[in-house]
């Protein structure tokens, strides 16, 4: 018998037993979901009255970064003052106390702050070893995502949940709220799987951490199918729509909450040969480069920022183009769509449209194929294709996978 089919009376006993502790793996049927009270978000990690207790006299490791916290303390620092053992710390792209720059490996090292071991995923190795696991009896997972598919949380989610699994251990998620919580962009084509894509899902896959965990057991994306034992702490008063600001920078060129909701339109430009604003204090708030000078009048010159960005496209050379730090991107969430507009508009504008797309010209220019995840998209640019005929070749996949991941929402 289904949920959905349940009792009356007993459907709101279950519910009532779901929403007072863990979630656990199946997903609730939309029915029963909770709607969002008009109180203040709870985080799953300010709810400690609903982990604490299971944590006491375990061995717990914390996969955790700056974006990890309780009220203003690291949520490690917290659990150490509360008698919970802790007996190291892994630590994702960034590094944990998230000051390495994008895409440079981390050293394990040891927290000057507490004395406890970190293990490095962005590194030698991106996942933890057996032997990392050997004394661990639950791991936590606590990081603040932003909802794309080519950043790098959802990899380092799979990545401990493979681990996981394989070693019979359980993950406790402590879930936040994704600031991207639409669901827009061409679904990856596998044939284009990356560091940067490893899930047929969209741009903006409209998950949580929470959420995106159990698809990716639902769907049996780990290697041989395998099931990870997950617990999860929901987000308290949340629903998909909601404008939610981060408390912390998720990381360092995502520094301010306008970079973190223009980020799903504005990281599809680290496939061409226009800045991005890396070397500057507005990385992803801005676009330009040197060609564009006499075509726009705003202007930045990126230098290098030693933990943002050492080597930065056009360092050192004034860059012209959008000034997007005051752009509404509240149009964002509420159309529930990327601004591809940019992108037409901008390589429309340049000169050298052979150069626009050229990854010989730099180190720092990525492939647009595996950002957009479909080798449509830098044709259609070129073509000068419409809008419409762009968000039309998406379909019938972006549709498909709307309805596949109502079955793992937690949330309205």
């Amino acid at each position: 018998m289904t949920m959905s089919k349940l009792p009356a009376f007993l459907a709101s006993v279950l519910l009532t037993v779901v929403c007072s502790g863990f979630y656990h793996a199946a997903a609730l049927s939309a029915d029963l979901r909770p709607m969002p009270a008009k109180s203040a978000i709870r985080t799953g990690a300010e709810q400690t009255e609903q982990y604490m207790p299971y944590l006491q006299g375990k061995r717990v490791a914390i996969l955790g970064n700056q974006t990890t916290i309780l009220g203003k303390k690291h949520l490690v620092d917290s659990l150490k003052t509360r008698g919970i053992t802790i007996v190291k710390v892994f630590g994702p792209e960034h590094g944990f106390r998230g000051n390495a720059s994008n895409g440079a490996h981390v050293q394990d090292e040891v927290d000057r702050a507490t004395g406890i071991p970190i293990v490095s995923l962005y590194g030698a190795k991106h996942k933890p070893s057996a032997t990392d696991l050997a004394d661990v009896d639950v791991m936590l997972f606590d990081l603040q995502d932003v909802g794309c598919r080519f950043y790098t949380t959802i990899n380092t989610l799979s990545d401990i949940m493979e681990a996981c699994a394989e070693t019979g251990k359980e993950l406790v998620i402590l879930d936040r709220p994704n600031p991207n919580g639409y669901v827009d962009g061409p679904v990856l084509d596998m044939k284009l799987k990356s560091g940067i894509g490893k899930f047929p899902v969209p741009i903006t896959h409209g998950m949580t951490i929470g959420e995106f965990a159990q698809m990716i057991n639902g769907e049996g994306w780990l290697p041989n199918k395998m099931q990870c034992k997950l617990k999860i702490v929901p987000v308290q008063n949340y629903a998909h729509a909601m404008e939610y600001t981060l408390p912390v920078s998720p990381s360092p060129n995502l520094n301010t909450q306008q970079a973190v909701l223009l980020y799903p339109s504005l990281c599809l430009f680290e496939g061409t040969i226009v800045s991005q604003g890396r070397g500057t204090r507005m990385p992803f708030t801005v676009l330009g480069s040197p060609d564009l000078k006499g075509i726009y009048s705003f202007s930045f010159t990126p230098v290098s920022l030693p933990g943002k960005s050492e080597t930065p496209l056009h360092q050192d050379q004034v860059c012209y183009g959008l000034d997007l730090r005051k752009y509404d991107t509240a149009k964002l969430r509420k159309a529930g769509k990327i601004n591809i507009q940019w992108m037409m508009d901008l390589y429309k504008a340049y000169p050298a449209k052979e150069k626009f797309f050229d990854r010989s010209l730099s180190k720092q220019i990525g492939r647009i194929e595996a950002l957009a995840g479909t080798t449509l998209f830098k044709e259609q640019i070129t073509m000068a294709k419409s809008e419409t005929e762009i968000r039309k070749s998406w379909e019938p996949q972006l549709t498909a996978y709307k309805v596949m991941r109502k079955k793992y929402t937690l949330y309205p």
